[in-house]
């Protein structure tokens, strides 16, 4: 069924109405293979069609999505939070006044200090929701066609200006390390300090981290063997030494009432969610007295890896220790290989001497 493009000519009314459809759209289009709990994704169907008051109940019914198992509503939804919060600031009265030169304006705004990625992430958003928009949307049996492309946006650099993902170097490692060793989460000390480490010695995406089940921990020799489920449902191995992990490993509570018997689980057996891993990471780097841009748990992967690539100068190591489908994703942490600049310093001295 096709809906009008304004709802009673309220701007902000009318974006929600149709970012909700799209955010329904999107979950019921999105795979499925990780989703752990169709009775509540069946609940957020029913809010969506129901209708939203805020972008913070729809935010909220986004991040229900997404800790289900629907991670990727996040790849759509979060990018046209951003869009619709700057629109605001223009006090239109109709969505027919959004035009592609006003959403180059806002891209050029919010996409600032971000990632080629990131950007590509946006603009994929934005011309989805718009091309959503184009074929949903009907008054007196014609359609407002909206034809936003971003052909000719800037925003993406290609190879210029890659950004350097945050990270700590080995002497704040160590005070990390301290300060998790130190942490009292009270009941929950063990599974946390246990979960924290294992990212940050095999840099596995959270993500990954909190489906781990305890029959993926096999043993070999003075190794622990975990078998990671990927992006794209692919499957591989990390390794970690038995002695970082044992003593919590062996003493971790197993909640038998998580029904897809995972190792991090709530009181309540269901899984851990992304955003309390992350506090508990921001919580032992202010312990440690680390400060950085970024302070969330995915700065521990970030870590893994430029630690990896400094020791062994080996990128297809690290490409296939953090799991990447392709080695380009592995470069950027080539770029923190000290070495040759320190070379190039000696250079420099060597001619001021001369």
């Amino acid at each position: 069924m096709k809906y009008p493009l304004n709802c009673e000519e309220n701007f902000e009314k009318s974006f929600l109405f149709w970012l909700a459809k799209y955010v329904k759209f999107k979950l019921n289009s999105l795979s499925n293979k990780e989703l752990k709990n169709p009775e509540i994704l069946a609940k957020i169907n029913f809010a969506l069609t129901k209708g939203i008051s805020n972008i913070e109940e729809l935010d909220a019914l986004a991040k229900k999505a997404r800790n289900i198992g629907l991670s990727g509503v996040n790849t759509y939804f979060n990018p046209l939070k951003k869009l619709f919060e700057y629109l605001k600031f223009y006090k239109l009265h109709s969505l027919k006044q959004i035009d592609e030169e006003l959403i180059v304006e806002i891209l050029a705004s919010i996409t600032g200090s971000l990632s080629d990625a990131s950007k590509k992430n946006h603009r994929i958003a934005v011309i989805n929701f718009f091309d959503f928009l184009d074929k949903q949307n009907e008054e007196d049996g014609k359609s407002h066609i909206f034809d936003i492309n971003l052909k000719n946006w800037a925003g993406i650099t290609g190879s210029k200006g890659v950004k350097l993902p945050e990270f700590m170097s080995e002497e704040e490692v160590k005070k990390f390390l301290d300060a998790i060793e130190n942490a009292d989460f009270k009941s929950n000390t063990i599974r946390n300090q246990l979960i924290i480490k294992i990212i940050i010695f095999t840099g596995i995406r959270v993500s990954e981290a909190i489906n781990i089940k305890m029959g993926d921990i096999s043993e070999e020799n003075d190794l622990y063997l975990i078998r990671i489920r990927s992006k794209g449902n692919k499957y591989r191995i990390v390794m970690i030494k038995k002695e970082l992990i044992e003593h919590l490993l062996k003493n971790v509570q197993i909640n038998y009432m998580s029904k897809d018997t995972l190792l991090f689980v709530n009181k309540k057996g269901t899984p851990l969610t992304q955003s309390y891993v992350s506090r508990i990471v921001e919580q032992l780097l202010f312990r440690a007295g680390i400060r950085k841009q970024k302070n969330g748990a995915h700065m521990l992967r970030h870590t893994f890896a430029t630690l990896l690539y400094k020791k062994q100068k080996d990128l297809v190591l690290v490409q296939e220790a953090l799991g990447h489908a392709s080695l380009n994703t592995s470069r950027i942490y080539t770029h923190f290989d000290n070495d040759k600049l320190k070379l190039a310093a000696q250079v420099a001295k060597e001619i001021s001497e001369r």
